[in-house]
């Protein structure tokens, strides 16, 4: 199996991954499909380099000696449109490589992007199941001032609360349960209780001697009512 079927078989795992991450809902498993999640982009990284340096040696035999390595891309933010979701990928000096080194490939629910023999090393990231499908034909790449814009293209106009699906589970998950013809109060209490189950003894004392005191002025009001 030669190094482009390699990555593509990884790809795949890659992608398998993030299905079953989205679908895990126990914290322990969520944690070893993350772990495996980065142990498989690592070897993604690997194979690039080697398939990179690959090519420059066939190319050029005195490659070997400006081999680079590849780290991964982790500062960027995102932004959105109608119909883009517009990614910003923060990489020093980029605008003066030739635009050919930067590589960014598109699937319906992910992109990946490599940067090459930029300051010496290569960079990359990859990012899996966005929140929404995109259309691959219109999604590209532009490149800026110290910065690669990743513009995906929206299948629907429609707005994205996040970037990716994990993001949203992880939003509802924290999001606590509402009941629309519920009493407000129950919501209190229900809060208040998960705060009292969560919290430290110093929390507790302090819950329970705010609650003490608001019944005995609750008492006190109906005291002086009868009065």
């Amino acid at each position: 199996m030669d190094l482009t079927e390699q990555i593509n078989q990884l790809e795949a795992d890659l992608q398998e991954l993030g299905s079953l991450l989205e679908k895990a809902e126990r914290k322990r498993v969520q944690e070893v499909l993350k772990q495996e999640q980065k142990k498989v982009e690592k070897e993604i990284a690997a194979k690039r380099q080697q398939k990179e340096q690959q090519a420059r040696r066939q190319a050029d035999p005195t490659a070997a000696a400006k081999a680079t390595y590849t780290v991964k891309i982790t500062n960027y933010g995102w932004d959105q449109s109608e119909k883009f979701v517009k990614i910003y990928l923060t990489l020093k000096g980029v605008h003066k490589i030739p635009s050919e080194n930067v590589e960014v490939t598109f699937t319906e629910r992910s992109f990946s992007v490599l940067v090459k023999d930029l300051d010496g090393k290569n960079h990359q990231m990859t990012m899996i199941n966005l929140l929404c499908p995109i259309d691959t034909k219109d999604s590209c790449k532009k490149i800026k001032t110290d910065m690669v814009l990743v513009m995906c293209k929206k299948q629907t106009a429609k707005k994205w609360e996040c970037l990716t699906q994990v993001e949203k589970q992880t939003k509802e998950k924290d999001k606590p349960a509402t009941d629309g013809n519920a009493d407000p109060s129950d919501g209190l209490m229900s809060m208040l209780k998960k705060i009292y189950s969560d919290g430290d003894d110093e929390m507790k004392r302090t819950i329970n001697k705010a609650w003490t005191e608001s019944q005995e002025k609750k008492l006190k009001g109906e005291d002086m009512m009868d009065f």
